[in-house]
Protein backbone atom coordinates (compact mmCIF):
# COMPACT_ATOMS: atom_id res chain seq x y z
CA UNK A 1 0.00 0.00 0.00
CA UNK A 2 1.08 3.62 -0.50
CA UNK A 3 3.39 5.03 2.17
CA UNK A 4 1.62 7.56 4.33
CA UNK A 5 -1.83 6.44 3.25
CA UNK A 6 -4.13 5.25 6.00
CA UNK A 7 -5.79 1.87 5.76
CA UNK A 8 -8.10 0.67 8.47
CA UNK A 9 -7.46 -2.68 10.05
CA UNK A 10 -10.46 -3.17 12.31
CA UNK A 11 -10.26 -5.24 15.45
CA UNK A 12 -11.30 -8.81 14.83
CA UNK A 13 -15.02 -9.32 15.15
CA UNK A 14 -14.27 -12.88 16.07
CA UNK A 15 -12.68 -12.18 19.45
CA UNK A 16 -9.28 -12.06 17.76
CA UNK A 17 -7.34 -14.64 15.76
CA UNK A 18 -7.39 -18.01 17.43
CA UNK A 19 -5.05 -20.96 17.34
CA UNK A 20 -6.98 -24.24 17.04
CA UNK A 21 -5.56 -27.16 18.96
CA UNK A 22 -4.62 -29.01 15.79
CA UNK A 23 -2.74 -26.15 14.15
CA UNK A 24 0.62 -24.49 14.59
CA UNK A 25 1.07 -22.20 17.60
CA UNK A 26 1.49 -18.55 16.72
CA UNK A 27 -0.48 -18.68 13.46
CA UNK A 28 -3.53 -16.52 12.88
CA UNK A 29 -6.81 -18.08 11.76
CA UNK A 30 -9.84 -16.10 10.67
CA UNK A 31 -12.63 -18.38 11.80
CA UNK A 32 -15.94 -17.37 13.31
CA UNK A 33 -16.26 -18.53 16.91
CA UNK A 34 -16.75 -22.22 17.51
CA UNK A 35 -20.37 -23.22 17.76
CA UNK A 36 -19.42 -24.47 21.19
CA UNK A 37 -17.76 -21.28 22.42
CA UNK A 38 -21.04 -19.44 22.92
CA UNK A 39 -22.98 -22.23 24.64
CA UNK A 40 -25.17 -20.85 27.38
CA UNK A 41 -28.27 -21.93 29.23
CA UNK A 42 -30.52 -18.89 29.50
CA UNK A 43 -32.69 -18.77 32.63
CA UNK A 44 -35.86 -18.84 30.57
CA UNK A 45 -34.94 -21.95 28.60
CA UNK A 46 -34.95 -25.60 29.44
CA UNK A 47 -32.13 -26.56 31.83
CA UNK A 48 -29.53 -28.89 30.35
CA UNK A 49 -30.29 -27.89 26.78
CA UNK A 50 -27.50 -26.36 24.67
CA UNK A 51 -28.09 -22.97 23.08
CA UNK A 52 -25.81 -21.09 20.71
CA UNK A 53 -25.37 -17.37 21.33
CA UNK A 54 -22.71 -16.07 18.90
CA UNK A 55 -21.10 -12.70 19.50
CA UNK A 56 -21.94 -9.83 17.18
CA UNK A 57 -19.87 -9.75 14.01
CA UNK A 58 -20.74 -6.15 13.20
CA UNK A 59 -18.79 -4.39 15.92
CA UNK A 60 -15.44 -2.98 14.87
CA UNK A 61 -16.05 -2.90 11.10
CA UNK A 62 -15.70 0.60 9.65
CA UNK A 63 -15.34 1.98 6.19
CA UNK A 64 -11.72 1.74 4.95
CA UNK A 65 -9.98 4.65 3.29
CA UNK A 66 -11.37 3.63 -0.09
CA UNK A 67 -9.06 0.79 -0.91
CA UNK A 68 -9.26 -0.06 -4.62
CA UNK A 69 -9.80 -3.82 -4.84
CA UNK A 70 -9.89 -5.96 -7.98
CA UNK A 71 -11.51 -9.39 -7.79
CA UNK A 72 -10.95 -11.88 -10.61
CA UNK A 73 -13.79 -14.39 -10.84
CA UNK A 74 -15.84 -16.31 -13.34
CA UNK A 75 -19.38 -15.01 -13.91
CA UNK A 76 -21.62 -15.68 -10.93
CA UNK A 77 -25.36 -15.64 -10.45
CA UNK A 78 -27.44 -16.49 -7.42
CA UNK A 79 -28.47 -20.01 -8.46
CA UNK A 80 -25.58 -22.08 -7.05
CA UNK A 81 -24.02 -22.24 -3.60
CA UNK A 82 -20.56 -21.18 -4.83
CA UNK A 83 -22.02 -18.33 -6.86
CA UNK A 84 -24.18 -17.13 -3.97
CA UNK A 85 -21.11 -17.16 -1.73
CA UNK A 86 -19.11 -15.03 -4.20
CA UNK A 87 -21.98 -12.60 -4.68
CA UNK A 88 -22.40 -12.25 -0.93
CA UNK A 89 -18.71 -11.49 -0.35
CA UNK A 90 -18.58 -8.93 -3.17
CA UNK A 91 -21.70 -7.19 -1.87
CA UNK A 92 -20.32 -7.09 1.68
CA UNK A 93 -17.03 -5.56 0.49
CA UNK A 94 -19.00 -2.80 -1.24
CA UNK A 95 -21.07 -2.23 1.90
CA UNK A 96 -17.89 -1.87 3.95
CA UNK A 97 -16.56 0.91 1.74
CA UNK A 98 -14.21 -0.79 -0.72
CA UNK A 99 -13.91 0.47 -4.29
CA UNK A 100 -14.62 -2.96 -5.78
CA UNK A 101 -13.77 -3.83 -9.38
CA UNK A 102 -14.69 -7.18 -10.87
CA UNK A 103 -12.73 -8.75 -13.75
CA UNK A 104 -14.77 -11.53 -15.34
CA UNK A 105 -15.44 -13.21 -18.70
CA UNK A 106 -18.61 -12.31 -20.60
CA UNK A 107 -21.85 -13.26 -18.91
CA UNK A 108 -21.43 -11.49 -15.58
CA UNK A 109 -24.48 -9.41 -14.75
CA UNK A 110 -23.98 -5.94 -13.29
CA UNK A 111 -23.46 -5.86 -9.51
CA UNK A 112 -24.61 -2.77 -7.60
CA UNK A 113 -21.66 -0.63 -6.51
CA UNK A 114 -19.12 -2.69 -8.49
CA UNK A 115 -17.14 -1.60 -11.56
CA UNK A 116 -17.25 -4.47 -14.05
CA UNK A 117 -14.36 -5.20 -16.44
CA UNK A 118 -15.07 -7.85 -19.07
CA UNK A 119 -12.52 -10.34 -20.41
CA UNK A 120 -13.26 -11.13 -24.04
CA UNK A 121 -12.58 -14.85 -24.33
CA UNK A 122 -13.43 -16.64 -27.58
CA UNK A 123 -15.23 -20.01 -27.51
CA UNK A 124 -12.53 -22.55 -26.76
CA UNK A 125 -12.18 -26.16 -25.57
CA UNK A 126 -11.89 -26.43 -21.78
CA UNK A 127 -8.10 -26.87 -21.71
CA UNK A 128 -7.47 -23.86 -23.93
CA UNK A 129 -10.04 -21.78 -22.05
CA UNK A 130 -8.21 -22.28 -18.73
CA UNK A 131 -5.00 -20.95 -20.28
CA UNK A 132 -6.79 -18.14 -22.08
CA UNK A 133 -8.41 -16.96 -18.83
CA UNK A 134 -5.05 -16.85 -17.04
CA UNK A 135 -3.30 -15.05 -19.93
CA UNK A 136 -6.13 -12.55 -20.50
CA UNK A 137 -6.38 -11.72 -16.81
CA UNK A 138 -2.64 -11.11 -16.66
CA UNK A 139 -2.77 -8.64 -19.57
CA UNK A 140 -5.79 -6.84 -18.12
CA UNK A 141 -4.26 -6.48 -14.65
CA UNK A 142 -0.94 -5.23 -16.02
CA UNK A 143 -2.75 -2.29 -17.59
CA UNK A 144 -4.47 -1.11 -14.41
CA UNK A 145 -3.74 0.07 -10.90
CA UNK A 146 -5.27 -1.48 -7.80
CA UNK A 147 -4.28 -1.55 -4.15
CA UNK A 148 -5.07 -5.26 -3.85
CA UNK A 149 -5.75 -7.88 -6.52
CA UNK A 150 -7.64 -10.94 -5.32
CA UNK A 151 -8.29 -13.90 -7.61
CA UNK A 152 -10.82 -16.67 -7.20
CA UNK A 153 -9.39 -18.37 -10.28
CA UNK A 154 -6.02 -19.97 -11.13
CA UNK A 155 -4.46 -16.85 -12.59
CA UNK A 156 -0.94 -15.41 -12.54
CA UNK A 157 -1.14 -11.85 -11.27
CA UNK A 158 -2.70 -11.59 -7.81
CA UNK A 159 -1.72 -10.55 -4.32
CA UNK A 160 -4.33 -12.86 -2.77
CA UNK A 161 -5.62 -16.19 -4.10
CA UNK A 162 -8.82 -17.52 -2.57
CA UNK A 163 -8.67 -21.30 -3.01
CA UNK A 164 -12.44 -21.75 -3.18
CA UNK A 165 -12.08 -24.93 -5.21
CA UNK A 166 -9.45 -26.41 -2.91
CA UNK A 167 -6.67 -28.31 -4.69
CA UNK A 168 -7.22 -29.89 -8.07
CA UNK A 169 -4.51 -32.38 -7.12
CA UNK A 170 -6.50 -33.47 -4.06
CA UNK A 171 -9.72 -33.56 -6.07
CA UNK A 172 -8.19 -35.97 -8.60
CA UNK A 173 -6.87 -38.17 -5.79
CA UNK A 174 -10.36 -38.35 -4.24
CA UNK A 175 -11.92 -39.97 -7.30
CA UNK A 176 -13.04 -43.52 -6.59
CA UNK A 177 -12.10 -44.43 -10.17
CA UNK A 178 -8.89 -42.47 -10.90
CA UNK A 179 -8.97 -41.00 -14.36
CA UNK A 180 -6.16 -40.51 -16.84
CA UNK A 181 -4.70 -37.03 -16.50
CA UNK A 182 -5.51 -35.58 -19.90
CA UNK A 183 -4.44 -32.20 -21.23
CA UNK A 184 -7.03 -30.24 -19.23
CA UNK A 185 -5.96 -31.73 -15.90
CA UNK A 186 -2.25 -31.28 -16.68
CA UNK A 187 -2.80 -27.60 -17.48
CA UNK A 188 -4.84 -27.00 -14.33
CA UNK A 189 -2.20 -28.72 -12.20
CA UNK A 190 0.57 -26.64 -13.77
CA UNK A 191 -1.34 -23.40 -13.12
CA UNK A 192 -2.13 -24.53 -9.59
CA UNK A 193 1.56 -25.16 -8.81
CA UNK A 194 2.46 -21.68 -10.03
CA UNK A 195 -0.37 -20.01 -8.12
CA UNK A 196 0.61 -21.62 -4.81
CA UNK A 197 4.31 -20.95 -5.38
CA UNK A 198 4.13 -17.28 -6.38
CA UNK A 199 1.03 -15.66 -4.84
CA UNK A 200 1.95 -13.61 -1.73
CA UNK A 201 -1.10 -14.70 0.30
CA UNK A 202 -3.21 -17.87 -0.05
CA UNK A 203 -6.64 -18.10 1.55
CA UNK A 204 -8.22 -21.49 2.24
CA UNK A 205 -11.93 -21.62 3.03
CA UNK A 206 -11.64 -24.28 5.76
CA UNK A 207 -8.97 -25.67 8.05
CA UNK A 208 -8.99 -28.93 6.07
CA UNK A 209 -8.10 -26.95 2.94
CA UNK A 210 -5.27 -25.17 4.74
CA UNK A 211 -3.76 -28.51 5.77
CA UNK A 212 -4.21 -29.88 2.25
CA UNK A 213 -2.51 -26.92 0.55
CA UNK A 214 0.37 -26.97 3.04
CA UNK A 215 0.90 -30.71 2.62
CA UNK A 216 0.57 -30.93 -1.17
CA UNK A 217 2.32 -27.71 -2.16
CA UNK A 218 4.53 -26.80 0.79
CA UNK A 219 3.03 -23.32 1.22
CA UNK A 220 4.62 -21.66 4.26
CA UNK A 221 2.40 -20.97 7.26
CA UNK A 222 2.94 -17.20 7.11
CA UNK A 223 1.46 -17.10 3.58
CA UNK A 224 -1.54 -19.27 4.30
CA UNK A 225 -4.73 -18.20 6.11
CA UNK A 226 -8.26 -19.52 6.64
CA UNK A 227 -11.30 -17.34 6.01
CA UNK A 228 -14.62 -19.14 6.25
CA UNK A 229 -17.52 -18.34 3.92
CA UNK A 230 -20.52 -16.29 4.91
CA UNK A 231 -24.21 -16.96 4.43
CA UNK A 232 -27.32 -14.84 3.91
CA UNK A 233 -29.03 -15.26 7.28
CA UNK A 234 -32.20 -13.52 6.10
CA UNK A 235 -32.74 -15.51 2.92
CA UNK A 236 -32.01 -18.81 4.67
CA UNK A 237 -34.05 -18.74 7.86
CA UNK A 238 -36.19 -21.21 9.86
CA UNK A 239 -39.08 -18.75 9.54
CA UNK A 240 -39.44 -19.84 5.89
CA UNK A 241 -41.07 -23.06 7.09
CA UNK A 242 -44.32 -21.37 8.01
CA UNK A 243 -44.59 -19.90 4.52
CA UNK A 244 -43.19 -22.54 2.19
CA UNK A 245 -43.10 -25.96 3.85
CA UNK A 246 -46.61 -27.04 2.89
CA UNK A 247 -46.64 -25.65 -0.69
CA UNK A 248 -43.16 -26.97 -1.46
CA UNK A 249 -44.00 -30.46 -0.21
CA UNK A 250 -47.18 -30.38 -2.23
CA UNK A 251 -45.24 -29.45 -5.36
CA UNK A 252 -42.82 -32.35 -4.82
CA UNK A 253 -45.56 -34.85 -3.93
CA UNK A 254 -44.29 -35.38 -0.37
CA UNK A 255 -46.83 -36.16 2.37
CA UNK A 256 -47.04 -33.55 5.12
CA UNK A 257 -45.74 -35.87 7.86
CA UNK A 258 -43.04 -37.77 5.93
CA UNK A 259 -39.49 -37.47 7.32
CA UNK A 260 -37.60 -35.87 4.43
CA UNK A 261 -33.89 -35.49 3.66
CA UNK A 262 -32.58 -32.91 1.20
CA UNK A 263 -29.59 -33.36 -1.15
CA UNK A 264 -28.31 -30.21 -2.87
CA UNK A 265 -25.42 -30.28 -5.32
CA UNK A 266 -24.39 -30.37 -8.95
CA UNK A 267 -21.97 -33.07 -10.02
CA UNK A 268 -23.77 -36.03 -8.50
CA UNK A 269 -20.80 -38.40 -8.36
CA UNK A 270 -18.51 -36.04 -6.42
CA UNK A 271 -21.35 -34.90 -4.17
CA UNK A 272 -22.15 -38.49 -3.15
CA UNK A 273 -25.72 -38.85 -4.40
CA UNK A 274 -25.37 -42.64 -4.59
CA UNK A 275 -24.62 -42.80 -0.85
CA UNK A 276 -27.61 -40.56 -0.11
CA UNK A 277 -29.94 -42.88 -2.06
CA UNK A 278 -28.47 -45.97 -0.40
CA UNK A 279 -28.93 -44.28 2.98
CA UNK A 280 -32.59 -43.63 2.19
CA UNK A 281 -33.04 -47.30 1.30
CA UNK A 282 -31.47 -48.34 4.63
CA UNK A 283 -33.91 -46.29 6.75
CA UNK A 284 -36.25 -48.25 8.98
CA UNK A 285 -38.92 -45.68 8.24
CA UNK A 286 -40.23 -46.81 4.87
CA UNK A 287 -42.14 -43.57 4.39
CA UNK A 288 -38.97 -41.44 4.42
CA UNK A 289 -38.31 -39.28 1.39
CA UNK A 290 -35.35 -37.68 -0.38
CA UNK A 291 -35.42 -34.43 -2.37
CA UNK A 292 -32.63 -34.00 -4.95
CA UNK A 293 -31.71 -30.52 -6.18
CA UNK A 294 -28.90 -29.91 -8.63
CA UNK A 295 -27.64 -30.21 -12.18
CA UNK A 296 -26.39 -33.50 -13.57
CA UNK A 297 -27.28 -36.66 -15.46
CA UNK A 298 -29.66 -38.43 -13.10
CA UNK A 299 -30.25 -41.59 -15.16
CA UNK A 300 -27.71 -43.71 -13.27
CA UNK A 301 -29.08 -42.56 -9.92
CA UNK A 302 -32.71 -43.02 -10.88
CA UNK A 303 -31.82 -46.59 -11.86
CA UNK A 304 -30.08 -47.12 -8.50
CA UNK A 305 -33.12 -45.82 -6.61
CA UNK A 306 -35.35 -48.14 -8.61
CA UNK A 307 -33.14 -51.19 -7.91
CA UNK A 308 -33.18 -50.41 -4.20
CA UNK A 309 -36.96 -50.05 -4.15
CA UNK A 310 -37.05 -46.34 -3.31
CA UNK A 311 -37.67 -44.90 -6.76
CA UNK A 312 -41.07 -43.54 -5.75
CA UNK A 313 -39.61 -41.94 -2.62
CA UNK A 314 -37.11 -39.68 -4.41
CA UNK A 315 -38.23 -36.30 -5.77
CA UNK A 316 -35.98 -35.13 -8.65
CA UNK A 317 -36.24 -31.35 -8.95
CA UNK A 318 -33.18 -30.47 -11.03
CA UNK A 319 -31.37 -27.12 -10.65
CA UNK A 320 -33.48 -24.52 -8.85
CA UNK A 321 -33.12 -20.83 -8.13
CA UNK A 322 -35.29 -21.07 -4.99
CA UNK A 323 -33.30 -23.38 -2.66
CA UNK A 324 -34.70 -21.64 0.42
CA UNK A 325 -38.12 -23.21 -0.30
CA UNK A 326 -36.62 -26.69 -0.27
CA UNK A 327 -34.65 -26.18 2.92
CA UNK A 328 -38.03 -25.21 4.39
CA UNK A 329 -39.60 -28.40 3.04
CA UNK A 330 -37.00 -30.79 4.48
CA UNK A 331 -36.13 -32.10 7.96
CA UNK A 332 -32.40 -32.75 7.47
CA UNK A 333 -29.74 -32.14 4.80
CA UNK A 334 -27.49 -34.95 3.53
CA UNK A 335 -24.15 -34.03 1.92
CA UNK A 336 -21.95 -37.14 1.57
CA UNK A 337 -19.40 -35.47 -0.76
CA UNK A 338 -16.30 -37.33 -1.93
CA UNK A 339 -14.41 -34.03 -2.14
CA UNK A 340 -15.65 -30.65 -0.92
CA UNK A 341 -13.37 -27.73 0.05
CA UNK A 342 -16.24 -26.26 2.05
CA UNK A 343 -19.72 -26.62 0.58
CA UNK A 344 -21.82 -23.51 1.15
CA UNK A 345 -24.88 -25.76 1.33
CA UNK A 346 -23.72 -26.65 4.83
CA UNK A 347 -24.13 -23.04 5.93
CA UNK A 348 -27.38 -22.50 4.06
CA UNK A 349 -28.96 -25.61 5.55
CA UNK A 350 -27.86 -24.75 9.09
CA UNK A 351 -29.07 -21.16 8.70
CA UNK A 352 -32.45 -22.52 7.56
CA UNK A 353 -32.63 -24.69 10.68
CA UNK A 354 -31.71 -28.04 9.14
CA UNK A 355 -29.26 -30.38 10.86
CA UNK A 356 -26.63 -31.57 8.38
CA UNK A 357 -25.32 -35.10 7.89
CA UNK A 358 -21.96 -34.13 6.43
CA UNK A 359 -19.04 -35.94 4.85
CA UNK A 360 -15.81 -36.34 6.76
CA UNK A 361 -14.10 -35.18 3.55
CA UNK A 362 -15.87 -31.81 3.43
CA UNK A 363 -14.55 -28.59 4.92
CA UNK A 364 -18.10 -27.77 5.94
CA UNK A 365 -17.98 -30.66 8.42
CA UNK A 366 -15.91 -28.35 10.63
CA UNK A 367 -19.16 -26.57 11.50
CA UNK A 368 -20.84 -29.74 12.74
CA UNK A 369 -21.03 -30.79 16.38
CA UNK A 370 -22.13 -34.43 16.32
CA UNK A 371 -25.60 -34.97 17.73
CA UNK A 372 -26.21 -31.23 18.17
CA UNK A 373 -26.51 -29.67 14.72
CA UNK A 374 -25.76 -32.73 12.61
CA UNK A 375 -23.42 -35.65 12.17
CA UNK A 376 -20.21 -36.42 10.27
CA UNK A 377 -19.92 -39.72 8.40
CA UNK A 378 -17.67 -41.44 5.90
CA UNK A 379 -19.10 -40.51 2.48
CA UNK A 380 -19.05 -44.13 1.33
CA UNK A 381 -20.84 -45.52 4.41
CA UNK A 382 -24.55 -45.47 3.64
CA UNK A 383 -25.45 -47.34 6.85
CA UNK A 384 -23.72 -44.71 8.98
CA UNK A 385 -25.61 -42.05 7.05
CA UNK A 386 -28.90 -43.88 7.63
CA UNK A 387 -28.15 -44.23 11.35
CA UNK A 388 -27.51 -40.47 11.58
CA UNK A 389 -30.80 -39.78 9.81
CA UNK A 390 -32.61 -42.07 12.26
CA UNK A 391 -31.21 -40.13 15.23
CA UNK A 392 -32.56 -36.86 13.90
CA UNK A 393 -35.87 -38.42 12.91
CA UNK A 394 -36.38 -39.38 16.56
CA UNK A 395 -35.19 -36.07 18.01
CA UNK A 396 -37.70 -33.23 18.70
CA UNK A 397 -37.64 -31.05 15.61
CA UNK A 398 -37.57 -27.79 17.58
CA UNK A 399 -34.28 -28.79 19.21
CA UNK A 400 -32.66 -29.51 15.84
CA UNK A 401 -33.92 -26.29 14.25
CA UNK A 402 -32.69 -24.16 17.15
CA UNK A 403 -29.23 -25.74 17.34
CA UNK A 404 -28.69 -25.63 13.57
CA UNK A 405 -29.66 -21.99 13.24
CA UNK A 406 -27.52 -20.82 16.15
CA UNK A 407 -24.47 -22.61 14.81
CA UNK A 408 -24.77 -20.73 11.48
CA UNK A 409 -25.26 -17.26 12.93
CA UNK A 410 -21.56 -16.38 13.42
CA UNK A 411 -20.82 -17.02 9.71
CA UNK A 412 -21.88 -13.69 8.28
CA UNK A 413 -20.47 -11.88 5.27
CA UNK A 414 -19.28 -9.20 7.71
CA UNK A 415 -17.19 -11.83 9.50
CA UNK A 416 -15.79 -12.97 6.16
CA UNK A 417 -14.88 -9.39 5.22
CA UNK A 418 -13.16 -9.00 8.60
CA UNK A 419 -10.90 -11.94 7.80
CA UNK A 420 -9.95 -10.48 4.43
CA UNK A 421 -9.41 -7.01 5.93
CA UNK A 422 -6.69 -8.40 8.16
CA UNK A 423 -5.03 -10.07 5.17
CA UNK A 424 -5.20 -6.89 3.06
CA UNK A 425 -3.78 -4.89 5.95
CA UNK A 426 -0.78 -7.21 6.14
CA UNK A 427 0.11 -6.84 2.49
CA UNK A 428 2.81 -4.50 1.40
CA UNK A 429 2.20 -3.26 -2.10
CA UNK A 430 3.54 -6.53 -3.38
CA UNK A 431 4.77 -6.78 -6.94
CA UNK A 432 2.84 -9.32 -8.98
CA UNK A 433 4.44 -11.64 -11.48
CA UNK A 434 4.06 -9.24 -14.39
CA UNK A 435 6.22 -9.41 -17.51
Amino acid sequence: MEPGRAYFRPPSVLSGPTVPDTTQPGRAYFRPPSVLSGLTVPDTMEPGRAYFRPPSVLSGLTVPDTMKLLIIARPFVFHGGVERATAGLVGALVEHGYDVHLLSPRGQAPVPGVTLHTLALPPLPSAARVLALAASARRAVAGGSWDVIQSHERTLCQHVYRAGEGCHKAYLASDAQPRARGLYHRIVLALERRVFARTPRIVAIAEAGRREIAALYGVAAERLSVVYNGVDLERFHPGNRARWRGPARGEAGIPAGAFTALFVGSGFARKGLATAIEGLAALRDRSGRLIVLGKGDAREYRALASRLGVGERVAWLGPRDDPERWYAAADVAVLPSRYEPFGNVHLEALAAGLPVVASSRAGGAELIVDGINGAVVDPTDSRALAAALERFRERPQADSVDAARRSAEPYTYAAQVSGFVQIYGGLARARCDFP
